[in-house]
């Protein structure tokens, strides 16, 4: 991953070295951006530590735990905590620095941090993972903070454990500012109405924004156009749709139930997966019901013939893995890392892919979708949601004053729409992706405000 990362920005850096308009008072462009390239593409602090945790049973465990630091220059570190057992070093750097150019692409002012503890949560009492979160908070009690780190949920981990953590940052901290120490709390904790929801609500309206607002007024404009990303948009828009979402969680629940209520686009989702099954059916399924059976069952949709007939469901119960190459027109990626990848690229057959999850299209299988012309919203266009609620909640914690549920999203949409008003021109009227033109624009901007700190000799 940090090869992918290291690559992404010499690319984006490549594309801006001859742009003299790019940072003009530079009087050596090339060490500039040699030093920009260091910068950027390895992170500033790396924390890591083994929370000695003992067990409902009596024994003792060491849980390997991480926080990595990437950039600062935009703000305080930012990040979630993932609960997983797949977590690494690696992937928590590489995550860390897709939250700095997330950032600085939503103009967001903070820096990029992530975190990780590693197990299965599934596997553990409330009482463990109690202690577990607040052990993390005493490990690493001097790197975060309201205005050094501000952690948030990611994978794994919810509002529970963000309330657990800020009680315990304010019992280290006694007598200091603790509400912006977390994000993503409970209501009653100080965090923010919407929040839960904010991610999974901002990635299915990058989806819904390019296919309808924007084709809808810009028809000619791409109508007039030789770019092959335009000429996908424009045989999707206004016909029916197959969509699929893969993850069921927070972010492909919400999603899926946005798309399933939206009356502007004529879709219908056909097929959603979780960790155990994917669920088919061709005439569509009841996302409402299916949420509502997920409440009730820990989070897992209804793996067998029983539990639909007992939910008053109608699918077909297929293999988990196989929900990305169904023959549909969307696809919703919603689960984890390195869905798309070069053993099964050349199988998937939607036309339009968005990522809700982080890095779930490898670099080998992104640059396939592009020449083949399938437009891909990247995860650093689609699901910022959450870190732009995130910094509301932050802000309504300085300020002890709070937004009603109307405003956040009121306020999130206007964000995620001013970012899209911003890449989609260029988007449809250059040869980059995406991704590669919001990459550019967050580099840039970051390169920028580097630059004037005077932090690149």
């Amino acid at each position: 991953m940090q090869k992918e990362t290291k690559k992404i920005i010499q690319e984006s850096l490549d594309a801006l070295l001859e742009n003299d308009s790019f940072l003009p008072g530079l009087t050596d462009r090339k060490q500039a951006f040699s030093s920009l390239s260091a910068i950027l593409s390895t992170p500033d602090k790396i924390h890591k530590a083994f929370l000695r945790v003992p067990l409902d049973d009596g024994s003792v465990v060491r849980i390997p735990a991480f926080r990595a630091q990437h950039n600062d220059a935009m703000g305080p570190y930012k990040g979630g905590i993932r609960y997983h057992e797949s977590v690494n070093e690696e992937e928590v750097i590489n995550l860390a620095f897709l939250m700095t150019l997330k950032n600085a692409l939503h103009e967001v002012p903070f820096g990029g941090g992530k975190g990780g503890i590693v197990l299965n949560p599934r596997e553990y009492s409330e009482k463990e993972l109690n202690l577990i979160s607040r052990k993390y908070v005493r490990y690493f009690a001097d790197v975060i903070g309201p205005d050094k780190d501000i952690p948030a949920p990611d994978m794994g981990s919810g509002e529970r454990e963000m309330d657990w953590m800020m009680a315990e940052y304010k019992k280290v901290h006694h007598g200091t500012p603790y509400l912006g120490s977390f994000t993503g709390k409970s209501v009653v904790n100080g965090g923010s109405l919407g929040r839960r929801e904010a991610t999974g609500k901002g990635v299915y309206f990058t989806f819904r924004y390019l296919l309808h607002d924007y084709v809808k007024a810009n028809h000619q404009l791409l109508s007039n156009s030789n770019n092959p990303f335009a000429k996908t948009t424009l045989e999707l828009y206004d016909r029916p749709l197959k969509m699929a979402v893969q993850g069921f969680g927070n972010v492909g629940s919400v999603a899926a139930l946005e798309a399933y209520k939206c009356p502007l686009i004529d879709h219908k989702i056909v097929a959603v997966s979780d960790r155990n099954i994917t669920l088919y059916n061709e005439d569509g399924l009841d996302i409402p019901a299916l949420i509502e059976f997920t409440k009730t069952n820990r989070g897992d949709l209804p793996s067998t013939e029983e539990q639909l007939q007992s939910a008053s469901i109608k699918a077909e119960i297929k293999e988990r893995d196989v929900l990305v190459t169904l023959p549909v027109d969307v696809l919703l990626l919603a689960a984890l890392e390195n869905q798309i990848r070069e053993d099964n690229m050349k199988d998937v057959q939607a036309r339009i892919i968005i990522e809700g999850a982080n890095a779930p299209t490898t670099a080998e299988a992104d640059e396939y979708l592009n020449e083949r012309g399938i437009v891909v919203i990247p995860d650093i266009l689609a699901n910022a949601g959450g870190v732009i609620v995130s910094y509301f909640e932050w802000l309504q914690g300085r300020e002890t004053q709070f937004y009603t549920e109307a405003e956040v999203y009121r306020l999130l949409i206007e964000k995620m729409q001013e970012t899209m008003d911003m890449m989609l021109p260029q988007y449809y009227g250059d040869p980059y992706a995406l991704r590669q033109n919001c990459f550019i624009h967050a580099v840039t901007r970051l390169s920028t405000v580097i630059y004037r700190q005077g932090k690149l000799y």
